[in-house]
This record gives structure tokens, C-alpha cells and sequence, in this order.
């Protein structure tokens, strides 16, 4: 057993049965965070379809503001004592090269590598934006998966993360719920 699965916060986590005693909010398990556009997208959020205002267009998957392009990634943070990983869905700045290259993969499947820059702040790690990054995805039925190349989040990447480290990520995001898991 496990020593995270002696902690009191972590199994009300994942027991989808617990109602919180002050709210009543129930919890299934480890949930992960999304942005729906980069950080820069100037325009207003994709509700539904996709957006397009002049030469800036934005999907599910890709973006392009101005010159600029994006692709939609997954970033995994394992979880220490667990064998669960949390995840960022995150985009990523990407040459126009890389844009094309992954766009290629939607016609003919195939592995998909390339590199880029974070273009969201992660919560959590504030002081990484633009983080170096590498991109793999074996075809274009997945978004690629970013490996951080350096610094805190590939440390983070690479020793995972205390269930600590993951309440506060979600407290960052404007998710609190340690509050939920205490009472």
C-alpha cells in the first residue's frame, strides 16, 4: 500500500460516492486542466465552432494569430505514490514548418515529432511560460504529448509531482478544493 493512499484527502478524492459535508460536492478522481485558446488569441473565445477574424483562426486543435501558429497538446504530470497522472491540455507555439508537418498527419497517418514553446501559464508553474518543449503523437488521432526540455516542469515531468503539489495546482487555477477534501 501505497503511502498516498493513507492520506484521508486522497481517498475522498477518488471516492465518487463522498458528498463534501458543506456543499455536497463529489469527486471522482484526479480531473486536469484545459485552456481553450493560447494566451495571446486577441479575439473572443471558441464557444462551439471555429473562429476566424481576418487571418487569425481558431479550432479545437490549431491556431494561427497573425504569423504565429499552435497546435493543442497534452502535458502529463505523473502523481507520486499513485499510478495516475494529471495532465495539462495546453497549446504550443510551433514553427510554421512543425504546423504543417502535424497537419500532414491528419491525411496520412504517420508519427509526428517537433518542438515548440508552452503558450498558456501553467498554474503551478507561473514563471515558465514559454517553456521549451518537445511534441510526439503516434498519428493525429491523439494531440501530441509536450515533454518540457529544461527546468522546473521537466523536473516536474520527470520526479512527478506530491498530491500537495496537485492541490495547489488546482488551487492556482481557481479551483480550491482542499476546503472539500478536509471537512
Amino acid at each position: 500500500m501505497s503511502l498516498l493512499a493513507l492520506d484521508a484527502r486522497w481517498r475522498r478524492l477518488n471516492d465518487p460516492d463522498r458528498a463534501c459535508p458543506c456543499c455536497g460536492r463529489t469527486f471522482g478522481g484526479i480531473f486536469d486542466i484545459g485552456f481553450e485558446e493560447p494566451e495571446d488569441w486577441p479575439h473572443a473565445p471558441r464557444i462551439d465552432d471555429d473562429v476566424t477574424v481576418g487571418n487569425d483562426r481558431l479550432t479545437a486543435e490549431l491556431c494561427r494569430i497573425d504569423s504565429r501558429h499552435f497546435l493543442r497538446a497534452v502535458l502529463p504530470l505523473p502523481i507520486r505514490g499513485a499510478d495516475e497522472t494529471f495532465h495539462f491540455g495546453l497549446w504550443v507555439e510551433v514553427s510554421a514548418e512543425t504546423f504543417h508537418e502535424y497537419v500532414a498527419t491528419f491525411d496520412t497517418p504517420r508519427p509526428f515529432a517537433g518542438e515548440g514553446l508552452t503558450a498558456n501559464t501553467l498554474p503551478g508553474f507561473e514563471d515558465e511560460t514559454g517553456t521549451a518543449v518537445t511534441l510526439t503523437a503516434s498519428d493525429a488521432s491523439q494531440r501530441p504529448v509536450a515533454t518540457a526540455t529544461d527546468g522546473p516542469l521537466a523536473e516536474a515531468q520527470a520526479q512527478g509531482i506530491g498530491f500537495d503539489d496537485l492541490l495547489d495546482i488546482y488551487a492556482a487555477s481557481g479551483n480550491d478544493i482542499r476546503p472539500h477534501l478536509t471537512a
